[in-house]
């Protein structure tokens, strides 16, 4: 027991001296400022990120018409066919741009004067489940083509909630969330009536505050889809 207890008192020491070793490099890092400021604008930040991506992604498809030029002047007849094939398939895959009348739906957090110590703070906020509701019931009313902040939809698309940002193919978002759906918009209506998720959704957005407007335009431009889908669980029918 008394060897213990001299190991204890031994032991001491040498942790405070490491923990204060620790202290002084935090302090001199970060220059005598908190690491982790309490104040960030979490949305800035988002905002940012989503800015970069968005910088890249247009580098990206300079580099990609190049290749794509460079790929047309190809002489070989092999080559030729298969640019015919991806051709026949550029409409259904979304790589084409689609003008035309449709809807415009806007989904946003409640105000913050909604928040008290009653309402569970989920309710408050839009989710990946709420965006998903509203963009299947759009194609199930016959959407053409459809975008999700400015970012052209596909089937390979894929939508996450992480915190309170929604992350659309690895890009970060922050609320409003803004869908845009070419096609008719009188099918729009019925198939959002007709979505039991979209109800639910209208009845919180009426109780809590979270902001749903949904809008009909007589002319909308989808820009083609920026990324290369890949398909890796599909075969042909």
């Amino acid at each position: 027991m008394t060897t213990d207890r001299r190991r204890w008192r031994l032991a001491v020491p040498v942790a405070a001296a490491l923990a204060g070793t620790l202290f002084v490099a935090s302090a001199v890092s970060s220059g005598g400022t908190d690491l982790r400021p309490g104040g960030a604008d979490l949305q800035a930040l988002v905002s940012d990120r989503a800015q970069d991506v968005d910088q890249l992604t247009r580098r990206l498809d300079e580099l990609q018409a190049d290749v794509d030029r460079l790929g047309a002047e190809v002489a070989d007849k092999d080559v030729r066919d298969l640019r015919r094939k991806a051709s026949a398939v550029e409409d259904a895959a979304g790589l084409t741009p689609v003008s035309g009348p449709g809807v415009v739906v806007t989904l946003d957090d409640a105000p913050a004067g909604q928040a008290s110590d009653d309402v569970d703070a989920n309710v408050l906020v839009v989710h990946q489940q709420d965006i998903q509701a509203f963009v299947n019931a759009l194609w199930t009313g016959g959407a053409v083509a459809m975008t999700l902040q400015g970012r052209r939809l596909v089937s390979t698309t894929a939508v996450k909630c992480v915190g309170n940002t929604v992350v659309i193919e690895g890009v970060p978002y922050a609320p409003p969330y803004v869908i845009e759906a070419v096609g008719n918009d009188e099918a729009f209506t019925q198939a959002l009536a007709a979505s039991p998720s979209v109800g639910f959704y209208r009845e919180d957005a009426k109780t809590y505050g979270l902001g749903l407007d949904v809008d009909r335009v007589s002319a909308l431009d989808v820009p083609a889809y920026a990324g290369r889908p890949v398909m890796e669980h599909a075969r042909p029918l």
